[in-house]
């Protein structure tokens, strides 16, 4: 079967509510009244989302040549090899432990990415934020913001209770995805399975500029010492940083090969800008590799890096090139309050964020 032509990227795409600087406001209140209170707690301010970090890895990404045009776009658009950095998390907002099970997520840090940048996008490097399902779990920020106004709620509070819940929400979730129905919002309150970072596949979730088209990405790991992980489920119920410990351990003896891939918008009907909540089927529009990304073995939480990566990076979708301008409703919620996040963990812990240019 055929597949459609690509859709021409244009501003119009996008379709911009009349009360979405109310909702950001409100997405940077309780931001604060997450890092407020885990900064208290700690001493430290951590991340307002994806806190604790499992693995920092350094590796290569190389940007295949020979793209057919649709696909040579933005920093795709030759051949080359970038230096990259990769930030394993989980998704909440204060250091929990392991037990307390919840989706994955990777920050890529690809670093000398030249070309037109976006407006307050500084230094020269191109980030990709994902998580490790096709989904996001809200279809608008205004959704983001009650969900967020929950965890607020629950953030440095009865993480006894929340361990008890999370084995509850996964037993749940494992009883749905036996009948072919697994649900992200049960995922995002503490049910996803307790798998292995490194053999995940993460995804975009939110679409994206990409040059003269629109795409959402995707990271899928391939060599054998990846995907002989995938599926496998870690014991954290007696270690709290166990996926951390794992993942340290195996890094010492992997060599990580992961595809990124693209996946165009062919029909806008059927693969909304606006609606992260709708998965786009790879029927209409198959995901294409247009980069490789290798780590060698190494240390997946040296000092140096853990330092250098968790302490002095902030990660953001509005980090990177204007041709691959973060698109729709979720993503234009991001900006102003990750980085009003960022600028506050920077003040509490006196070190400014830094864009690493080597």
């Amino acid at each position: 079967m055929s597949i459609s032509q690509p859709i021409l990227y244009l501003p119009e795409l996008e379709s911009i509510e009349d009360d979405e600087i109310e909702t950001v406001a409100g997405l940077k209140e309780q931001f604060d009244v997450i890092m407020q209170k885990t900064a208290e707690d700690y001493g430290h301010a951590v991340r307002s989302v994806h806190a604790k970090a499992h693995g920092i890895i350094e590796g290569e990404m190389t940007v295949a040549g020979g793209l057919p045009p649709e696909l040579a776009q933005g920093m795709f658009s030759a051949p080359g090899t970038y230096k990259v950095f990769m930030r394993l998390s989980t998704n909440a907002g204060d250091i929990l432990p392991d037990a307390i099970s919840l989706p994955r997520g990777v920050a890529m840090k690809v670093l000398e990415v030249e070309g037109p940048r976006l407006p307050d996008a500084e230094g020269s490097t191109q980030d990709f934020i994902m998580v490790n399902g096709p989904i996001f779990q809200a279809p608008n920020a205004k959704k983001f913001l009650s969900s967020l106004k929950l965890l607020a709620k629950t953030t440095d509070r009865m993480e006894g209770t929340k361990t008890v819940m999370s084995s509850v929400l996964q037993t749940m979730n494992k009883g749905l995805e036996a009948v072919g129905v697994a649900s992200p919002t049960i995922q995002s309150l503490g049910g996803a399975p307790n798998s292995d970072p490194l053999g995940e596949t993460y995804f975009s979730v939110t679409p994206f500029r990409y040059g003269d088209y629109v795409a959402k990405f995707r990271l899928k790991p391939v060599s054998p010492d990846l995907t002989k992980r995938t599926d496998t489920i870690i014991d954290a119920s007696v270690r709290d940083n166990a996926i951390r410990e794992t993942v340290q351990a195996e890094m010492h003896e992997t060599t990580g090969v992961w595809e990124f891939q693209v996946q165009l918008c062919r029909n806008i009907n059927e693969q909304p800008i606006e609606d992260p909540t709708v998965e786009w089927k790879e029927k209409d529009s198959p995901f294409f590799t247009v980069a490789t990304v290798t780590a060698m073995p190494q240390d997946s939480w040296s000092d140096a890096n853990v330092q250098k990566v968790d302490e002095e990076m902030r990660f953001s979708v509005w980090t990177g090139l204007a041709a691959h301008q973060p698109l729709g409703n979720i993503n234009r919620a991001r900006k102003d309050p990750y980085r009003h996040s960022a600028e506050f963990r920077a003040r509490f812990n006196g070190c400014p964020f830094h864009e690493p240019s080597h």
